[in-house]
């Protein structure tokens, strides 16, 4: 009888090509994205070594990471009056290096344009079962459509390029049980802020982690990605939840998803992909999520993180004089002090967007709050959709005029102020609610402090000007 396998021990051993005794496997890559920031060295490499990319039909380049979300509006490329000397660079030789492989690019003139961990999933080409890898840590979110996806590093990058495969060791399988309905105000971003609070920045090293129950089960594919995208924060190699019929409704019928015969017969393997009964991981966690409450970050990693009418911990909860050394500097950074409630705590900028949070769901949560309303004076709101789908879509729907009418300012798609380029910003000192996934000494800018948040949070502080529980709102 065959022994039990896990959604992950499945995609990883269809995928081993070779594994020598004690030794890293050798592991097929399915789908290769790229972007402008992290490629340059990787087809430079390829050139010095005189060597093709391996498979371009399965490696898709975007431009997303340093991409202004500004526009004079001369054109798609209007942009560029705002892009930097080295944001210009990069995009140009990305271009470059497309047209000399034949590697198909989604450029600022395409209606796909979007953030890299956006426009995949959105045109089908990301899929159950596949490996998938891009030089970006929140590859993660993929693993929501029950693939294997991580993030790599530029040396890794041109490996691909190259060869179509990737050295890795066997990570470990880590069960994330989740199960109760969350209450009102609390999204996905509310319950992966949660979880990292609770089993730490590195409780998931060295692991995959699946999430399962019935949380998870009833969540849209857009709040998997969400709860996916920050397994990274975790400490963990990659997220992954098994593909089940709102998988495959979400899929059917997109750009690069399987049609006719050939959807019936990919279903029928995703169909086999999820874990098996008996299975035995490595690691098991359990979350109720009906006990969660809004959340926020204090400090300056995603597991510093309360509710949002909580205080920030004492020195004395922490059980080590590393972490009592890492929360009183962070403490320092943030310029806040322990034992204090968030609540009321004036922000200067609110920012919703980001492969976290900038999907059409997300934008619709914080529309509901802005609504009639108006943004604090002085506090400055940057609203970035995830692609350009995502944008007109919302556009459709009227949300731009919500956020106009509030006073936000309404942008083109793109990486924006989760990496703070292109003047998208925060100034030394200032604190911002963001919906992306760090809030790293200097993530958002030089000085910057950041509280991370999920899209209901940021909304109601941008309409207080303070940190604001949005259930004051609904």
């Amino acid at each position: 009888m065959k022994r039990p396998e896990t959604l992950f021990n499945k995609i990883w051993n269809q995928h081993i090509v070779t594994q020598q005794p004690e030794s890293p496997a050798v592991l097929y890559i399915d789908l290769h994205l790229v972007h402008e920031v992290t490629s340059p060295q990787a087809f430079e490499g390829l050139k010095q070594r005189k060597l093709k990319v391996r498979r371009p039909d399965k490696t898709f380049a975007v431009i997303d990471h340093a991409v202004p979300t500004l526009s004079d509006g001369s054109s798609p490329l209007g942009r560029m009056a705002f892009a930097d000397e080295m944001c210009t660079r990069q995009i140009h030789q990305l271009e470059t290096n497309c047209h000399e492989t034949g590697i198909r690019l989604f450029d600022l003139e395409s209606p796909s344009q979007g953030i890299v961990h956006i426009i995949s999933p959105e045109l089908g080409l990301t899929q159950p079962g596949m490996t998938i890898v891009c030089g970006d840590s929140h590859t993660a979110t993929h693993g929501a459509f029950g693939s294997l996806a991580f993030g790599i590093g530029t040396s890794e990058v041109e490996y691909v390029l190259a060869t179509q495969c990737l050295l890795q060791n066997q990570p470990q399988t880590f069960e994330v049980h989740i199960d109760g309905q969350p209450g009102p105000g609390v999204t996905a971003k509310d319950v992966i802020l949660a979880l990292i609070n609770q089993v730490g920045v590195s409780g998931g090293t060295g692991y995959v982690l699946e999430y399962t129950g019935d949380t998870i089960r009833s969540m849209t594919m857009e709040e998997r990605m969400t709860i996916c995208n920050m397994s990274i924060e975790a400490g963990a190699r990659a997220g992954m939840v098994a593909p089940d019929d709102i998988t495959y409704e979400y899929m059917a019928g997109r750009d690069y998803a399987p049609k006719g015969k050939d959807w019936e017969t990919s279903l029928e393997g995703w169909r086999l992909l999820p874990t098996d009964e008996g299975a035995i991981y490595d690691k098991i966690y359990s979350l109720n999520a009906s006990k969660l409450e809004p959340m926020i970050t204090y400090g300056t990693n995603p597991g510093m993180s309360i509710p949002i009418n909580g205080r920030i911990p004492l020195p004395e909860v922490f059980p080590g004089a590393d972490q009592r050394s890492a929360f009183e500097r962070s403490l320092q950074y943030m310029g806040l002090q322990a034992g204090t409630p968030l609540i009321d705590h004036p922000v200067d900028a609110v920012f919703i967007g980001s492969c976290t949070n900038g999907r059409l769901s997300d934008l619709r949560l914080a529309a509901s709050l802005l609504k009639d309303r108006k943004v604090a004076p002085d506090v400055r709101v940057i609203i970035v959709p995830g692609s350009q789908q995502v944008k007109l879509q919302a556009e459709a729907e009227g949300l731009d005029g919500i956020f106009k009418s509030a006073g936000a300012e309404w942008r083109l798609p793109g990486c924006s102020l989760c990496i703070a380029m292109n003047g998208d910003q925060i100034e030394p000192g200032e604190y911002a609610v963001s919906t992306s996934n760090r809030n790293f000494e200097g993530r958002q800018g030089r000085g910057a402090r950041t509280f991370l948040a999920g899209p209901l949070v940021a909304a109601a502080a941008a309409i207080t000007g303070c940190i604001t529980d949005p259930r004051a709102y609904l």
